[in-house]
């Protein structure tokens, strides 16, 4: 003998009321044959509709059993139950529990792509039974759009679309005039007649009577069982729609995965388009916290580069090498030792590029009616190649004007600009006084930019010879520039030239100050700043990613009903997860991208206010904070997805 379709044995169900419980069900024995047309009746509050959401795989027993061709439901899964419903039943709903962002054929084929239908045939089966419910006319058109009874049409389409065994409707007529309900009961008729069983709660009696057999539910208890003549018995009008299961084109699971996911794109899309300021809004935070990491990093980055250009041009890979144990030393005066045949030995070194003697005194310098107090720098022939000094005009002075100490002297563009600012033409060839010493310009040196020895104080070079003879009287110097050879570490040259000098001097009476030192503390001074601001943008980042938490929360609890539809008609919970996740993604992602386009544009907009230096974007801070947005969609999307797709369809069905 065959197994019955459905059986229920000893059915309880009970809810929570207060510091009980309220048994809705009680103690409830029913079989259900293959191709009945049950009607089962009650009054409002009896447990009629209950018992249609346990039938329908909607709603858990409390105890007892429930079988469905011999399979015991208490023990199956949530998605194992979304395909029992997806696969084995159709629901027709008193409040037709349409989506509103669909029209009449899109409403209609949402089961059929949970259950992995092909997206041809799939339309085609949608339109086609949409045309044999008089709906061909109506296929683009919406909920709102449509009648009562128009929408009842496309709630009973799409309980047909995946060839159900069982239809389910609950008060299918409880909303309708008396010609729709008419309409609606033929249906019914048809699909029974087409081998379906067909299982209607309602409270009236008409309705029953054009079923079969009549169950009666009065406190949760069957009171009455009875069968009245066959429905092939009475007169019906119209045909039956073909319904067979076996002509359904599915297509590979990996398919059907990416005809899921592209159905919850699209209605990820309609529902932010629903919500345009809700969602901008949301993504106002994103957009603030990528906008100012990228916009951090670049100025950051720009900021770096420009005083690591401004240590550049005073000479990088130097050593500066003084008297005494550091600045400040009271006996450094005192200390004659750093002499010029230091910077000739040490010029001879395999480690050393360029080596210039430095002596240092100030003195007024005149032109015609202008003077001004000035530093002179006495220096040797490869100072300007250690301190990577430019020409703007003329020529530096060489090895020879150092032997025969002449008076031929280089000016930096402050001092140009002072002594010749009523003067047109070039300054070379001119003759200025220095102190006591007339001297003549063969050079004038570009503008130094920013960085240390950087200030508007007036700077004339000469042989150092010259200046030793001619302004100081003293052999001494005021230190040693050195520097390095590129292939050499710059902290390994300084240990080699301590070694060296002490060696020559007997002692260490000098002390160095390594120009890389000054590069690294100053890079490590604007990464940490950096550092700081970025950490203060992640802050609003994570802000803003618990802003889209929120709406995302508020966007499930709106959402109730709709995710209760798509669990009623075979979603499974993963369906629902991708769904509500793709959403809080692409608000993200698409707040990254707004984000990047604002720091993109505020560089511009900083470029042209004239700035000594300009942001500069690197590509690997953009991506990441792309995905940094794409992370945050997904972290904090994942919680409002995930209680949506726990969510109990019966109760989800219930909010409107």
């Amino acid at each position: 003998m065959a197994e019955p379709l459905i059986q229920l044995n000893k059915l309880v169900r009970q809810f929570p009321a207060g510091e009980g419980m309220l048994t809705v069900l009680d103690d409830v024995d029913l079989t259900i044959e293959a191709g009945e047309f049950v009607a089962i009746i009650g009054a409002s509050g009896s447990g009629k509709s209950t018992l249609m959401n346990i039938l329908g795989c909607l709603d858990r027993l409390s105890a007892g059993s429930y079988l469905i061709s011999g399979r015991e439901t208490s023990q199956l899964e949530p998605d194992e139950l979304a395909a029992l419903r997806r696969e084995h039943f159709g629901f027709i709903f008193q409040r037709y529990h349409l989506l509103s962002e669909l029209n009449a054929l899109s409403n209609t084929e949402i089961p059929a792509i949970y259950a992995g239908m092909a997206p041809g045939p799939r339309q085609a089966r949608a339109a086609a039974l949409l045309g044999r419910l008089g709906m061909s006319e109506r296929l683009d058109h919406r909920p709102g759009q449509l009648s009562g009874g128009q929408q009842q049409r496309v709630s009973i389409a799409r309980a047909m679309m995946n060839g159900a065994d069982v239809i389910l409707a609950d008060e299918p007529t409880g909303a309708l005039d008396t010609h729709s309900s008419e309409e609606v009961l033929r249906i019914l008729c048809e699909l029974h007649d087409a081998g379906k069983t067909v299982i209607i709660v309602t409270h009236d009696p008409s309705v029953a009577a054009e079923a079969e057999r009549t169950i009666e539910i009065s406190d949760g208890r069957i009171v009455s069982d009875e069968r009245t003549a066959p429905a092939g018995d009475k007169e019906r009008k119209g045909s039956a729609p073909a319904e067979e299961r076996n002509g359904f084109q599915r297509i590979s699971s990996w398919r059907a995965q990416v005809d899921r996911f592209r159905e919850a794109f699209k209605m990820a899309l309609r529902s932010m388009n629903a919500h345009k300021v809700r969602t901008f809004l949301t993504m106002l935070g994103i957009i603030i916290g990528i906008a100012s990491v990228v916009s951090v990093v670049a100025l950051g980055t720009g900021s770096q580069q420009k005083v690591l250009a401004n240590i550049s041009s005073l000479g990088t890979n130097t050593l500066e090498i003084f008297p005494g144990k550091d600045f400040g030393d009271t006996r450094s005066g005192k200390i004659t030792t750093l002499v010029v045949s230091d910077a000739n030995q040490l010029a001879k070194q395999p480690y050393v590029a360029a080596v210039t003697p430095t002596v240092t005194t100030t003195d007024t310098v005149r032109f015609g009616a202008t003077e001004a107090n000035a530093q002179i720098n006495g220096v040797g022939a490869q100072y300007f190649e250690a301190k990577e000094t430019k020409l703007a005009q003329g020529s530096f002075f060489d090895a020879d004007a150092v032997r025969d100490i002449t008076q031929e002297t280089v000016i930096d563009e402050n001092t140009r600009k002072t002594l010749f600012a009523d003067e047109e033409g070039s300054p070379i060839g001119r003759v200025i006084l220095v102190g006591n010493v007339f001297c003549r310009i063969i050079g004038v040196t570009e503008q130094q930019q920013g960085g240390f020895g950087a200030s508007n104080r007036l700077s004339i070079y000469l042989p150092y010879t010259t200046v030793q003879a001619r302004f100081l009287g003293d052999q001494t110097l005021r230190s040693i520039t050195v520097r390095v050879a590129e292939d050499t570490d710059t902290d390994m040259a300084e240990q080699l030239v301590t070694s060296f000098l002490t060696q020559r001097h007997g002692t260490k009476d000098f002390f160095i100050l390594n120009t890389d030192d000054i590069r690294e503390t100053i890079t490590s001074t604007t990464q940490t700043l950096a550092l700081l601001i970025a950490a203060i943008a992640v802050i609003s980042l994570m802000v803003g990613g618990i802003g889209v938490m929120n709406i995302m929360l508020v966007s499930v609890f709106e959402r109730v009903s709709e995710i209760g539809v798509r669990m009623a008609v075979g979603a499974r919970r993963s369906d629902i997860l991708q769904q509500f996740l793709i959403e809080a993604v692409l608000v993200c992602l698409i707040g990254g991208v707004l984000g990047i386009g604002t720091a993109l544009g505020f560089g511009y907009l900083f470029s042209l206010l004239g700035s000594s230096f300009s942001l500069v974007y690197s590509t690997s801070s953009i991506v990441a904070a792309f995905l940094s947005s794409s992370l945050i969609g997904i972290a904090f999307g994942f919680l409002p997805a995930r209680n949506a797709s726990r969510l109990d369809p019966v109760v989800a069905l219930s909010r409107d």
